[in-house]
């Protein structure tokens, strides 16, 4: 990444030099002053005034459209090459792709987080676990839910032949404790699903984008070639269509890790909650077991 950025930046600086440099061989050479004796008497001119007509892009700069007040996106995207304007449509879905992933995520993990505090409340208050487990096994609508209805389905099995015998008391303990473990799982792939690609493009659109500024710069030189101009009027506008590129680029790859980060991050709590209920249900199962055995 630092030397694909490193790499992007000595490009636009030796653009932008050589630009420079040709734009000011290109100027005439300022004409000397008058040495002779009426050198002193010599009424000087006034400057002619720079040209006031606007520079019209159609006309310099062949396939670039009319020229632009400010900056213009619309403008930029539609004067851009078919192959940027492809970098520039893709980079702006996988942005939009990307904010509806993260709104979902966002209210999810919060719903998510409240539902559990709410069951926690309702698991410690010292209700009976079959009451419990009646109120909720007809609409298992989160995690947790699911972790202890999972517990509850084997606890019961384990009785349904009457109290097991204290010899089978460890194969029930850990088919309970195996049982919710999967369940964890299960539940934490649904959770972490479309993560993927927040990280893809946090990863990949920098460069894309850095893709579609070296197609525009390879563009520019192309206009300079085929017109023997350097004037600004024929390369700006793909320097500008290729910095678009690289900011639609960042864009598109900024709020993707940030978010990816925090969610993983949120993800991360939210199952270590999981494992947590998980350990203090099983410490309470296997003491009920401990004491129900034949």
């Amino acid at each position: 990444m630092k030397s694909a950025q490193s790499a992007f930046v000595a490009t636009v600086l030796y653009v932008v030099l050589a630009l420079g440099g040709a734009v000011a061989f290109a100027q005439p050479s300022p004409q000397a002053a008058p040495t002779g004796p009426g050198a002193q008497t010599q009424q000087l001119q006034a400057p002619q005034a720079a040209p006031t007509t606007p520079v019209d892009v159609s006309q310099s700069g062949g396939s670039f459209g009319p020229a632009w007040n400010g900056i213009s996106i619309y403008a930029l995207f539609m004067r851009a090459d078919p192959i940027v304007q492809t970098v520039m449509a893709m980079l702006a879905l996988a942005s939009l792709w990307s904010w509806a992933i993260i709104f979902n995520k966002w209210i999810a993990l919060g719903l998510l987080r409240r539902s559990a505090d709410r069951f926690e409340k309702s698991f410690w208050s010292g209700a009976s676990l079959d009451d419990l487990y009646q109120q909720h096994v007809q609409h298992i609508d989160h995690p947790m839910v699911a972790v202890f209805a999972s517990a509850i389905r084997e606890w019961r099995r384990a009785f349904e032949g009457g109290p097991p015998r204290e010899s089978l008391l460890p194969g029930v303990k850990e088919r309970i404790d195996k049982s919710m473990s999967v369940t964890i799982q299960r539940e934490s792939q649904g959770i972490e699903r479309q993560l993927g690609f927040l990280a893809t493009v946090g990863a990949t659109a920098p460069f894309v984008g850095l893709f579609g500024t070296v197609w525009g710069i390879m563009n520019s030189f192309s206009a300079i070639a085929a017109r023997h101009d350097t004037t600004l009027a024929v390369v700006a506008p793909g320097i500008a269509e290729a910095l678009f590129a690289t900011a639609m680029g960042l864009l598109a790859a900024i709020p993707a890790v940030i978010f990816y980060n925090k969610f993983v991050n949120d993800i991360g709590r939210y199952i270590g909650r999981l494992e947590s209920f998980a350990d203090e249900f099983s410490a309470i199962l296997s003491r009920q077991l401990d004491e129900k055995a034949a």
